[in-house]
């Protein structure tokens, strides 16, 4: 079972604690952008085998928005942290690197 810690009130949940909000940091279509933005943007996302980060929130308790990087083969959590930041904190990017030596980085 998958197991994160809300980084907004710092309390261990299972995933019947939360609900999955899909793919982090995606860059919304602008009013001005064209078809294929927009059709980039509600449709077409990431799903790769390995190291994902994911939007969750926390819905059996504070309700609040976060971010979770993990690995959606092993269920290995490497960190979670506010979904107001833009990108991953160092810290976690640094505990990924250290564990997945091929990790080809965040893009």
């Amino acid at each position: 079972m998958l197991t994160l810690t809300c980084p907004c009130c710092n309390i261990a949940c299972d995933e019947t604690e939360l609900h999955p909000g899909g793919q982090a940091h995606v860059s919304r279509a602008g009013p001005d952008s064209g078809d294929d933005a927009f059709e980039q943007y509600l449709f077409l996302r990431k799903n790769p085998r390995g190291v994902h980060f994911e939007r969750w929130r926390h819905a059996m308790g504070c309700g609040k928005w976060f971010h979770a990087a993990r690995c959606t083969v092993t269920l290995e959590v490497f960190g979670t942290y506010s979904a107001q930041t833009l990108e991953p904190p160092q810290d976690i990017l640094d505990a990924i690197a250290a564990r997945r030596p091929d990790w080809q980085g965040f893009a």
